[in-house]
């Protein structure tokens, strides 16, 4: 099983704001997810990015993948260098 850390998109139609998950990388973007970590809202000024630290490392820690999106957002929250 291989799991990543990945975006789930929520909202409305051309109102998208995203929930950062932890989820089998096999499952739909949308679908079945293990955890939620955070949320990331694009529409704000600035954007708004909050992601629980401890769940996040811990996850990185087991292995969790996150794709190149969440890597970046991680970074700019200062949960990986």
């Amino acid at each position: 099983m291989s799991v990543k850390i990945r975006l789930r998109r929520t909202g409305a139609k051309k109102q998208a704001s995203y929930r950062i998950v932890v989820a089998d990388s096999r499952f739909p973007r949308d679908g079945r997810f293990i955890e939620e970590l955070g949320y990331y809202n694009p529409r704000t000024e600035p954007s708004t990015v909050k992601v629980d630290e401890e769940k996040a490392k811990k996850w990185l820690a087991n292995g969790a993948q996150p794709t190149d999106t969440v890597r970046a957002l991680l970074k700019k929250s200062g949960v990986i260098e």
